[in-house]
């Protein structure tokens, strides 16, 4: 089960989850964790959200839509943080 900030939490935009609205959201990987699943910093707090649909490394942006990554788009886009 996702682990991460309800809807309505102190760093969500009004009552919706700012990795759960209508948009993607661009968000730094902290950690990678089992099940892949990832902790990432929004900017304003960090969340878990599923990395199973993208190759994503610590250190890359993805692109998150309803606490599921759809995209790598940032610093190793081929999966891999810069070293």
């Amino acid at each position: 089960m996702s682990e991460g900030l309800a809807a309505g939490g102190e760093h969500c935009a009004g009552d919706v989850c700012i990795t759960c609205s209508d948009m993607a959201v661009e968000v730094t990987v902290l950690r990678l964790l089992e099940d892949q699943m990832a902790v990432v910093d929004t900017g304003q707090g960090e969340e878990t959200v599923s990395v199973a649909l993208v190759s994503a490394g610590v250190g890359d942006t993805i692109l998150v839509h309803a606490r599921e990554a759809i995209a790598v788009v940032g610093p190793g886009s081929d999966g891999r943080a810069d070293e």
